[in-house]
């Protein structure tokens, strides 16, 4: 976590020297940016201004998870799960406390029936063009997609 000052003129600079400013928040403090507006616009701008500052501490952020992942992983604590299917139990289950999503996860899902039974699969976009993977495995047939 960080802090962004922001705002016109010279005071958040001074504020930032100043012996009243708690020597805690000095600590955290990612940078100061003027701002031409105040109220809304301003608060808009600095936003705007600190967007740089403002995606490292989102890089630390998740890099902290990742090790985490890691770490468990490593620990062999059995509590981890990865891969879409078993993510998707945990999830029925309520048994996830964090969930890391890649952003260009390419996969669909299926919803196919056959008879009176329904399977769930989970196909990349390649897998998707493979027609074996809609049917049966024991019979051979052609499995019906559900909408």
């Amino acid at each position: 976590a960080g802090l962004v000052l922001a705002g016109s003129a010279d005071f958040k600079t001074e504020l930032s020297q100043s012996d009243m400013f708690d020597g805690r928040l000095q600590q955290v403090i990612l940078g100061v940016v003027d701002v031409s507006y105040g109220g809304e616009n301003g608060f808009n701008q600095a936003i705007e201004l600190s967007a740089e500052m403002l995606s490292s501490v989102k890089f630390v952020q998740e890099k902290k998870l990742i090790g985490k992942f890691f770490e468990e992983i490593s620990q062999d604590t059995n509590k981890f799960c990865f891969g879409i299917k078993d993510t998707l139990m945990c999830l029925d289950m309520g048994a996830v406390e964090t969930l890391l999503v890649w952003e260009v996860l390419d996969c669909d899902r299926y919803e196919l029936k056959n008879g009176d039974s329904t399977e769930i699969k989970y196909l990349t976009a390649e897998q998707g063009k493979d027609s074996s993977n809609f049917k049966d495995k024991a019979t051979g047939a052609e499995l019906e997609l559900v909408d």
